[in-house]
């Protein structure tokens, strides 16, 4: 069998990891084939949906200033569309990925080329699909390096690692979605976590690929952190060793030493690993790299699991394997911890790479958050509360997606597909983080409906999320399509508008697409609304976006040729 037959052949009958070295170029061309492919874990084989044959899937690479063409196509069984996470696609949401929002999905057997165009990110990102349970498969990391002739705000790291976290389902993950949506309750906890698609020395069959990362002492390590999972907050720490975040979510931080990170799903970061415990012969050389779950509301069912990877110094010494040290993590409900991880973020704020916070905001959002139910259909009981079915909402409006994408029905002025009147504010105010058991039943019911929020090119933009605690709260991270924005405030409680805002960072806010909101708690961010198009803003809790947790930003076109959406391309994907 000739060379290409055989990496066919494993393409099409293994979930390889494969690397691509990076070829910089202007214009990087990209082929994704969707397919099913069986993969082992767990003692158990099944068919996952894979870009490539890979899991997770191939890594893009590019510098600042590039542009990747990736053409998509669907030989799976399945509708999909794939998102450029963290990628602001300029004048370009044509691209941009969510079912039903920017395109209708790639049918079986369909194909579409998307161009993705990186003008300010650099760092960290990823892509995943925007369908269904898809992304907990069909996924992986993008990595953009300084323009040429400039580098990183930090020494040169001696060598790159990507890490990325996830979790595994034994039965098909489509079908844990169709149960819940069935019953109207709540989705089956994964059976693993994975560092890299592996779950680690602690789970059945998984310690013979348990993933690894060799070093040597004295150098310094460049970890691409992203937080893949569907529904698991995590923290992660390496044993012995101090962390030093650079990045987060394609945008530069001042280096933050820490023990231990929490990164939400969505989120990515980039960290600088220093070699320096293999001070002697009698040094241990194998540290476990962990991750734990991170769930401020046990009420809420998770997977428990701590999944691992091991970091391994190399000697000159021929020894057995010794078993590694143990990361220290917090524990899994530890509020404290994850809240004192992110209050250490702030933006890089140099010269190279300033930071232009909104002063002046021009429209005013107060978002209220929540898990809600809508009435089971017919004269069923749902497994929700009250014999309802699970829903989720902004403002108290459950986003439907429509049966044709917003973006076309925009572009072409299509009616009764949206309604431009998502509210500035919830329609009712209460103690919004009372304890559940005092919150009124009725105020557990929401609303479906396809609304959203029309601004002028150039508006200012400040948005409160604001947590509830209906039906018990938890940490919500909230992502938004088309932007990076500051994150300028957060605290715990009612936001009070009078004096929380006298403690916002104007200064060096950090940079991100990807905020958690807090359980019982607020988050304050700001933006410019310079991009035209229609944009997605939802939260990165799978099963929240499909309950309703979203909302559409539509950015008018501006006066200048600069201000305005590229046209429709020809070959969109039809519904």
């Amino acid at each position: 069998m000739g060379l290409v037959s055989v990496s066919a052949f494993l393409l099409k009958f293994t979930c390889i990891v494969m690397l691509f070295s990076p070829i910089w170029a202007k214009t990087h061309h990209r082929t994704f084939i969707i397919q099913e492919t069986p993969c082992t874990r767990l003692c158990n084989t099944k068919n996952i949906l894979t870009v490539n044959g890979q899991y997770p899937g191939p890594t893009i690479y590019a510098r600042n200033g590039d542009t990747v063409v990736v053409k998509v196509i669907n030989q799976g069984n399945k509708n999909i569309t794939l998102h450029w996470h963290g990628v602001n696609e300029p004048r370009n949401p044509w691209h941009d990925g969510p079912e039903y929002i920017t395109q209708c999905p790639i049918k079986p057997g369909a194909n579409f080329t998307q161009r993705i165009q990186f003008t300010e990110e650099e760092g960290t990102l990823w892509w995943h699909a925007h369908t269904d349970f898809d992304r907990a498969t069909v996924h992986g990391a993008i990595v953009i390096h300084p323009r040429k002739g400039s580098t990183f705000p930090f020494p040169k790291p001696d060598k790159e690692v990507t890490l990325i976290l996830g979790e595994w389902w034994n039965a098909d993950v489509n079908e844990v979605l169709k149960k819940a949506q069935m019953t109207g309750g709540d989705v089956d906890p994964s059976d693993a976590n994975t560092i890299n698609g592996q779950p680690g020395d602690f789970l059945p069959c998984s310690q013979n690929d348990t993933f690894k990362v060799q070093v040597q002492q004295g150098k310094t390590y460049l970890l691409r952190m992203i937080n893949a999972a569907l529904s698991n907050e995590y923290f992660f720490a390496i044993a012995g060793h101090r962390l030093t975040v650079v990045g987060k979510d394609g945008s530069y931080t001042k280096p933050y030493s820490t023990d231990y990170i929490m990164i939400t799903p969505g989120q990515t970061m980039t960290i600088l690993l220093k070699a320096d415990q293999l001070k002697n012969s009698s040094s241990p050389s194998r540290y476990y790299m962990a991750a734990r779950p991170y769930n401020g509301n046990l009420l809420v069912r998770s997977d428990l699991n701590v999944t691992t990877a091991i970091l391994e110094y190399r000697t000159n010494i021929n020894t057995f394997p010794t078993m590694p040290l143990f990361a220290s993590l917090p524990e899994i409900n530890d509020t404290n911890a994850a809240t004192a991880f992110t209050a250490g973020l702030r933006s890089l704020a140099s010269w190279d790479h300033p930071v232009d916070v909104p002063k002046t905001i021009n429209e005013h959002m107060y978002i209220s958050i929540a898990v809600n139910t809508v009435p089971c259909p017919g004269n069923f009981n749902c497994s929700g509360p009250l014999g309802n079915k699970l829903a989720a909402s902004l403002n108290n409006a459950s986003f439907e997606n429509p049966p044709i994408d917003v973006l076309d029905a925009y572009h072409y002025s299509i009616p009764n597909v949206y309604t431009p009147d998502f509210p500035n504010k919830p329609p009712f105010f209460f103690n919004f983080t009372e304890d559940m058991d005092i919150i009124p039943p009725e105020l557990f019911l929401t609303q479906k409906s396809t609304k959203v929020k029309v601004l002028e090119y150039n508006t200012t933009v400040e948005i409160v999320f604001q947590g509830t605690n209906i039906l018990g709260g938890e940490n919500h991270p909230m992502h938004l399509h088309g932007h990076s924005f500051y994150v300028v405030g957060a605290g715990f409680g009612v936001f009070d508008k009078e004096k929380d805002p006298l403690s916002y960072n104007l200064v060096d806010p950090p940079y991100e697409n990807t905020i958690g909101v807090p359980k019982n708690g607020w988050v304050a961010i700001r933006f410019k609304a310079a991009n035209p198009g229609v944009w997605f803003m939802h939260c990165h809790f799978e099963r929240h976006t499909i309950w309703g947790m979203d909302m559409v930003f539509i950015t008018k076109n501006g006066n200048t040729t600069d201000g305005k959406m590229l046209p429709r391309p020809h070959d969109m994907p039809r519904c």
